[in-house]
């Protein structure tokens, strides 16, 4: 009988592939509120970046590429220039993890802040790092502490609706006073070098509003205005901030003037030397949007700053308001 011929297996190594580890496009994002600025303790711009600029150098899985700061801007909603300017180069695939001190100074508005770690970044496959929370989207799964996170935002929302009473209480105090309290001047006027609550002529815009008055005098409608400072070339008033850097969102670089804009600026009483403030309302203590007040809820100050406009000429171009010429 044969003998039979034992089978051998033999084991065939394959080659193990190296898994490229994914490097990150990380931006850092720093905020500091109007409220918070020279507080006792309170977080410095500088010390924002400084901690946001280290963290992200040490990551092997990250490389700077920039930083976006609103100073001066609220965290109870993300209407802020630089936040804006984030998104869109989020949109543009320039950034794909968003470094931030803690979650206050993303947001402290549960809600809102909310919607962006759970849907919005998710969905732009966005990393979110709240270095001082020990917050990282890319774990989120294996954590048992995601409720901690929830609660501070909570908390970060009481704590702004209790500084938003205070600080709006403040702002009424100022502008019955005659205090300019915007984050900057109607066109035409510029916030004062030396004081921040007074406003002066610009140079550059407040002859254009004086030529707006000019030819309305003349008879000449809110829409040929427009078209004419469109073919001078004259900066609008969002086009000009964009300019000036006051608002970074590509948006702004875009837009003409049009007929609104025009007529707002022939009604607006501040060309004649009067403070007028308290247009809109927002409370966020008392869950309120923006809204648009009547005229006689308006707060106005006479006399406050130089005028561009003389009495005469600014009731006769309201006169012709009145009868739509």
């Amino acid at each position: 009988m044969a003998r039979t011929k034992r089978k051998v297996n033999f084991v065939v190594s394959v080659p193990v592939q190296e898994v490229t580890k994914h490097i990150y496009h990380a931006c850092g994002y720093v905020r500091l509120s109007m409220e918070d600025s020279g507080r006792l303790g309170a977080d410095t711009i500088e010390n924002q970046k400084e901690l946001i600029s280290r963290y992200i150098e040490v990551q092997p899985d990250m490389e700077f590429v920039r930083l976006y700061c609103d100073n001066g801007q609220t965290g109870t909603n993300f209407s802020r220039p630089q936040f804006e300017q984030m998104m869109e180069d989020i949109r543009k695939g320039m950034i794909d993890c968003i470094v931030v001190k803690d979650l206050s100074r993303f947001g402290r508005n549960y809600r809102e802040t909310g919607n962006y770690l759970e849907r919005i970044f998710p969905f732009l496959d966005v990393r979110f790092v709240a270095i001082f929370d020990q917050f990282d989207t890319s774990n989120i799964e294996q954590r048992s502490d995601s409720y901690i996170i929830a609660l501070k935002n909570i908390m970060n929302e009481a704590y702004s609706r209790d500084i938003s009473k205070k600080v709006g209480s403040s702002y009424v105090i100022k502008q019955r006073k005659g205090e300019f309290t915007g984050t900057w001047a109607v066109y035409g006027y510029q916030k004062c070098v030396d004081n921040p609550y007074k406003i002066e002529p610009n140079t550059e815009t407040a002859p254009i509003v004086q030529d707006i008055f000019r030819q309305r005098i003349l008879g000449i409608s809110y829409t040929q205005i427009a078209g004419d400072l469109n073919r001078r070339g004259i900066a609008s008033p969002a086009h000009y901030h964009y300019l000036k850097g006051d608002v970074k969102a590509e948006r702004y670089a875009y837009v003409k003037w049009n007929p609104k804009v025009v007529r707002d600026i022939l009604l607006n009483e501040v060309y004649l030397g009067h403070m007028v403030q308290g247009r809109k309302r927002q409370s966020f203590s008392e869950g309120k949007k923006q809204q648009l007040l009547p005229q006689t809820e308006w707060t106005i100050v006479r006399n406050t700053h130089v005028p561009l406009i003389d009495e005469v000429t600014f009731q006769k171009v309201q006169e012709m308001a009145r009868h739509l010429t």
